[in-house]
């Protein structure tokens, strides 16, 4: 499902040759943001350093990345989305200014139009939600904005027969929601979002290393810690990494060797909340398409498609071949770049437009 905000009009279409369209994965994680006829030209993570008293934004992307748990007391770096939808309205409307400023500021013409946006939204957000992403666009400078399911983007830019009558699925697994769905003449036959995914996963090696090793671990820590040893399947060669943090009960300084396997462990409780989310998704199914996701396969997106073993643990879970699409981690930013070049021809499968509402 497409979701409209705006009016199609001639003086859009017009408007649309002095501007420079957008395409934003607007993810928990990471913000990608795709220029139409020129490609991706932003992949910066989702965080926002702010001061606490004035408000005043210092840094943006993968510059406040790097001050993450490192910023003194009037400093905070936050992220203002959480499990996919927006917890700060105010500091996500300035994140996506900046990232529209970025993009309009290396353009020829000296007053480029506002632009057209299409941003990928988790497929289970409410109306309120849906609305606070439209608004924080138009805010940011937008001219006409569309919101379109995580899972349908996804599904296009990872180049899927969405539109065909054979039954195809894809399942991305992003920072804060892992979004599933079954398509079939272009549209979604039947769809889960759960806010099980990445984060929850570095949540659950942070505790893990508090309860096993008594050791207290950043945000930062667990994320590479699942990165470079983190897998879902027995690996061939199981590898090990140096976990550092501080020890709960001298309060020392202290680095423990962890496994692969130990991760996996730690992994368990999303990765088995994820499987369930996935059958119950099959088990709603039609069996006519059920019978062709057994023939074609099941499509893994997002950045959670890279974590070791994670296909083979899930094909062997549902008994389909679930297989990683290429360049998982940019197919939601792709599908949105894929939209804007047919967006004149697609939208009748959009709903009804609504008047932009400006704050």
């Amino acid at each position: 499902m497409w979701y409209n905000l705006s009016v199609f009009s001639p003086l859009n279409s017009f408007l649309g040759l002095f501007s420079r369209d957008i395409g934003i994965d607007l993810g928990t994680a990471n913000t990608l943001v795709l220029v139409r006829g020129v490609g991706i030209v932003i992949n910066e993570p989702s965080i926002v350093a702010i001061e606490k008293r004035s408000k005043r934004v210092l840094a943006i992307g993968s510059e406040a990345k790097h001050m993450v748990g490192r910023t003194p007391a009037d400093i905070v770096a936050i992220r203002p989305l959480r499990d996919g939808v927006i917890s700060d309205f105010d500091v996500t409307e300035k994140m996506l200014e900046y990232f529209i400023t970025r993009v309009h500021n290396h353009t020829l013409l000296p007053l480029p139009a506002r632009p057209r946006i299409v941003i990928g939204i988790p497929s289970g957000v409410t109306e309120v939600e849906k609305r606070a992403v439209h608004d924080a666009a138009i805010n940011a400078g937008a001219r006409e904005v569309f919101l379109v399911e995580e899972p349908m983007a996804a599904a296009i830019g990872s180049q899927l027969p969405i539109t065909e009558s054979i039954g195809s699925m894809i399942v991305d697994i992003g920072g804060g929601t892992t979004e599933m769905a079954v398509f079939a003449l272009g549209g979604i036959v039947t769809s889960r979002s759960i806010r099980i995914a990445g984060d929850e996963m570095d949540e659950e090696i942070i505790r893990y290393a508090r309860e096993k090793y008594n050791l207290l671990i950043g945000e930062r820590m667990a994320e590479e810690i699942k990165l470079k040893i983190g897998s879902v399947f027995p690996l061939v060669n199981e590898g090990t990494e140096m976990m550092r943090g501080r020890n709960l009960i001298t309060g020392l300084p202290e680095a423990i060797e962890v496994s692969s396997v130990e991760i996996r462990e730690a992994l368990a409780n999303p990765v088995n909340q994820i499987i369930e989310a996935l059958k119950t998704t099959i088990d709603e199914t039609p069996p006519e398409l059920v019978a062709d996701l057994m023939k074609f396969g099941i499509g893994l997106a997002g950045g959670g498609a890279l974590l070791g073993g994670i296909a083979e643990r899930l094909t062997q879970e549902v008994r389909i071949r679930v297989y990683v699409t290429q360049d998982p981690l940019t197919a939601v930013v792709r599908g949105t770049g894929i939209i804007l070049e047919e967006l004149d021809t697609l939208h009748k499968i959009i709903s009804a437009p609504r008047k932009p509402i400006r704050r």
